[in-house]
């Protein structure tokens, strides 16, 4: 009798796992469906990229992104939607950027250059000065001021183009656009050309931030990204003649800082409403673009999330939210606040997950957490494999939501196919035309499956 009784209880506690396994499922495919037949992702960023364009922190159209994503969230039934103050700078180009190289008195060829974000203006005549190349920050010291002082500090270190992974590759030559100008100074430098981060040869120049660190303003000098293709012209000619000059010319300015705002909104959960689960992106961007791979993209998929969410086949159990953070592109300031206001309300995050990584095809999620909860995210492997999107790993989230660490129980970052990624970021190449509707979706049902199944599953 006792060993009948065992078997029927596992006969029926397979009946069941069987049966939630094919709910789970049959809603996941639901996610699917209605994203890639119904979705909104791709109307929204068409006019957020389209009707309002690069969204530079401060600037006013940034003001009028975080207007329209309030409106469009409102429309939306969930519980609520707010505006989160947040101080952020403000940095405005000015009229385009003018640069040549002199090979002889008379004889100059136009280069393609932009400054990068924060730094200072040449004087209204421009800098015309001989040029030292460096390949890395670490040269300068082996130079010495005596080769430097009164140049202008070329720092030519292309993107490691073995490493499959492209955002290592970034992040080993980011350091000569974010520091060099303030290290180049301390040598006498006039000015510094730094090779766009790309890992293709063309004409467009990638801005990006940079810093002059605690360097007095009066010793700061400007900064500017040259396409790869005049990079490598540059490079060959200063091989050819080590004494031409090179003049660049812009004036960009930097203004007190501003108000902005974090736009954020939610479905409160039906069992327990104190758990959030955050979706996020930034919705500030450089200005050469309309920013829609970085991060309209990760803006729009995230408010479809929400969407999704929000539909009467899905009754969240924790609450659902989203945030559009204000000024990741350079200084962080949006997410430092959301950050803080966590830790002021002691508010528990399950999850945080951002989308950062342009509108291409998802192949999973990278993680930052324990390992018990990693394995059991892993566990649910199973669940993406059809839709071919299942490459989980430890490793980093996203700038955002890395500030969350110790607050949230798992960060998570969407990994996409990121191979064509650095052609467009930061360039005005990154723009609407350059994304694809499908993959686009694609991303916003993987983020939206990986919120359901945190929801419904739980992490303990």
């Amino acid at each position: 009798m006792i060993r009948k009784s065992l078997l029927f209880f596992l006969i029926s506690s397979l009946s069941l796992n069987a049966q939630k396994e094919n709910g789970l499922n049959k809603q996941i495919n639901k996610i699917y469906l209605e994203a890639l037949t119904q979705g909104k992702s791709y109307d929204w960023l068409d006019h957020l990229t389209n009707q309002i364009g690069g969204r530079l922190s401060g600037s006013l159209n940034l003001k009028r992104a975080i207007k329209w994503a309030k409106e469009e969230l409102e429309a939306l039934p969930l519980d609520s939607v707010w505006l989160q103050s947040v101080m952020v700078p403000k940095w405005v180009r000015g009229t385009f950027e003018y640069a040549n190289i002199e090979s002889s008195p008379g004889n100059t060829i136009n280069v393609n250059i932009c400054a990068l974000g924060g730094s200072i203006a040449t004087p209204s005549v421009g800098i015309r000065a001989n040029v030292v190349e460096v390949k890395h920050i670490d040269d300068l010291i082996k130079l010495g001021k005596e080769k430097i002082k009164d140049k202008i500090v070329f720092f030519n270190r292309p993107m490691q183009a073995e490493l499959v992974n492209t955002f290592e590759a970034y992040a080993g030559g980011v350091d000569q656009r974010y520091s060099g100008a303030a290290e180049a100074a301390k040598y006498g430098a006039v000015a510094v050309i730094v090779r766009s981060l790309n890992f293709r040869l063309d004409d467009y120049p990638h801005t990006g931030v940079m810093s002059y660190g605690d360097l007095p303003i009066k010793k700061r000098i400007p900064a500017a990204a040259i396409s790869t293709n005049h990079a490598e012209l540059l490079s060959s000619m200063i091989a050819l003649n080590p004494k031409l000059r090179f003049f660049i010319k812009q004036n960009c300015k930097n203004y007190p800082d501003v108000i902005s705002h974090n736009v954020i909104a939610q479905i409160k959960g039906e069992v327990s409403p104190e758990k959030i689960i955050l979706v996020g992106a930034h919705i500030d961007s450089w200005d050469l673009g309309d920013g829609a791979h970085d991060d309209g993209a990760g803006v729009v998929q995230s408010m479809e999330v929400l969407r999704l969410m929000s539909l009467k086949d899905f009754q969240p159990k924790n609450t659902i939210r989203v945030v559009l953070f204000a000024n990741e592109e350079n200084g962080l300031k949006g997410a430092n606040t959301y950050s803080k206001s966590v830790k002021k309300d002691k508010e528990q995050h399950l999850l945080a997950i951002e989308s950062d990584t342009g509108g291409f095809t998802p192949r999973g999620f990278s993680f930052d957490t324990k390992e018990k909860y990693l394995n059991k995210i892993l566990s649910w492997k199973p669940y993406f494999e059809p839709y071919l999107i299942h490459l989980f790993e430890r490793n980093g989230s996203g700038a955002d939501v890395n500030l969350l660490k110790g607050d949230a129980m798992v960060l998570a970052g969407l990994k996409t196919d990121s191979q064509r990624y650095f052609i467009h970021h930061h360039s005005e190449m990154d723009t609407f035309d350059q994304i694809n509707k499908r993959e686009l979706e694609l991303g916003a049902a993987t983020m939206a499956t990986l919120v359901y199944l945190t929801d419904q599953l739980g992490l303990e």
